[in-house]
């Protein structure tokens, strides 16, 4: 829980995802959006219809996972 916020609790519908690709495309990148002030949602390419895992800001940057490299500000 975020702030008393259930991660999962929060909207998709407006999301808007960009891709980070680790090598090559094919491989299947990994996506990510900001869905709150302090909450994000991180999902796969390769596999569009599985439900996003969501994580706060803190959560994300222990996952070594910088916004940034997204071309998104943290």
């Amino acid at each position: 829980m975020q702030n008393g916020t259930d991660l999962y609790a929060l909207d998709l519908g407006g999301a808007s995802f960009v891709k980070a690709c680790g090598g090559p495309c094919t491989e299947g990148c990994v996506t990510l959006a900001r869905i709150g002030a302090d909450a994000w949602a991180l999902g796969d390419s390769k596999r569009p219809g599985t439900e996003p895992l969501r994580f706060s800001t803190e959560e994300l940057a222990a996952a070594g996972i910088d916004p940034v490299r997204f071309g998104l500000n943290a």
